[in-house]
């Protein structure tokens, strides 16, 4: 272990750091396993090309501690495929196959979907390995992006900070940046109870139109695999412009670090719902909150998708995934928010310090 990536270890772990590499596929990988006090690691297997062993580390903790707030019988953990997510069909099912037998003999890991990789890819795992989550329906699964289970729980989280702040979502100014499985699932979500999507970004760039746009549409464009930047409605700005954009509700729903200290007091908005994992930086979320801007931590506000996945695991079905995403979301965010007020600190701190109480308590039952 470098000197670097012993700088991301402590009491809690990481339990397990797995380098991956297959000549014959050229399959290169990592895979971290956080912590399995409560039980075998959850967490999704991430494809970017330029991902690193420091973000892995980073996103396994983030699970650890969002499988604890949410309660879960399970650890967290975290792989990256380092590859391109938009090559061709056929050769990522090469990879995919090639990652799950790998860690076949890793018991204490059970892979899910995240950026770049989806329910296909895991009927892929399944068939190889039968240890996964996030299958598709037609396989015994809860297809969780399919049902948006992270973007709902986004919106049980925003809404009930809108109650504690005062703030009604209907009419309420929604900007998406990443408008993907997770950033239009929420946009929809809270369109249903009246909030106005004003800005949503992809890789292509910047929509803006501040008298909202029609929400459902805009999905179905999407789902055709069109840049958003193509679409014929709206004026066309680049990437950045999603961080300028004025409005009551800012969802991060892309990679991490997005925010940082350099470009933070761009933001105009009064609540951030975190979509993403660790999108942004803690120096930053610290700046925001003494702001008095409202930020719902990722493991808090993103729970939606492993929570769904836990339930599908134990054998649930969609309805209890869907309540119980929104039974643990929202007691969730009101204790992180009253734990906020109260000790004058951060929602993050807060947060951190619930789910890091849950994971020694559990660790304290185990030889």
């Amino acid at each position: 272990m470098s000197q670097r990536e012993l700088e991301f270890t402590d009491e809690l772990g990481p339990e397990k750091i797995v380098y991956i590499y297959e000549p014959r596929t050229t399959l290169r990988a990592i895979l971290v396993i956080d912590n399995v006090a409560a039980g075998p690691s959850i967490g999704g297997i991430r494809m970017v090309e330029d991902g690193s062993s420091e973000e892995t580390f980073r996103l396994a903790r983030a699970m650890t501690l969002k499988n604890a707030a949410a309660g879960l019988a399970h650890g967290g953990g975290k792989s990256i495929i380092l590859a391109d997510p938009k090559m061709a069909k056929a050769d990522k099912e090469v990879l995919i196959r090639a990652f799950a037998c790998a860690i076949a003999d890793i018991k204490d890991y059970i892979p899910g979907p995240d950026m770049g990789t989806n329910e296909e890819c895991m009927a892929w795992i399944r068939d190889e390995i039968d240890r996964v989550v996030g299958l598709p329906r037609e396989v015994g699964g809860i297809p969780l992006d399919e049902i948006g289970a992270t973007g709902f729980g986004l919106a049980v989280a925003c809404k009930v900070v809108s109650e504690e702040s005062g703030m009604p979502l209907k009419g309420a100014r929604v900007a998406v940046q990443g408008f993907g499985a997770v950033g239009k699932h929420a946009a929809r979500f809270l369109a249903e109870q009246g909030s106005l999507l004003v800005a949503a970004a992809d890789s292509s760039g910047t929509l803006i139109d501040g008298r909202g746009f029609d929400v459902q549409a805009l999905i179905e464009y999407k789902n055709q695999g069109k840049p958003l930047c193509e679409y014929p409605h709206g004026e066309k700005h680049d990437i950045d412009a999603i961080i300028d954009v004025e409005c009551d509700i800012w969802i991060p729903a892309a990679r991490p670090d997005v925010v940082r200290d350099d470009n933070v007091n761009r933001l105009k908005t009064r609540i951030i719902a975190e979509g993403a994992n660790i999108p942004i930086a803690p120096s930053a979320e610290e700046v925001l909150w003494k702001r008095g801007i409202h930020v719902i931590p990722d493991f808090i506000a993103n729970a939606g998708g492993v929570i769904c996945a836990a339930v599908e695991y134990h054998h649930g079905n969609q309805s209890m995934a869907m309540e119980t995403i929104k039974e643990t979301i929202s007691r969730n965010t009101k204790q992180v928010f009253k734990a906020s007020q109260e000790a004058n600190v951060s929602p993050r701190s807060a947060a951190i310090k619930l789910a890091t109480e849950r994971v020694k308590q559990v660790m304290t039952f185990r030889r």
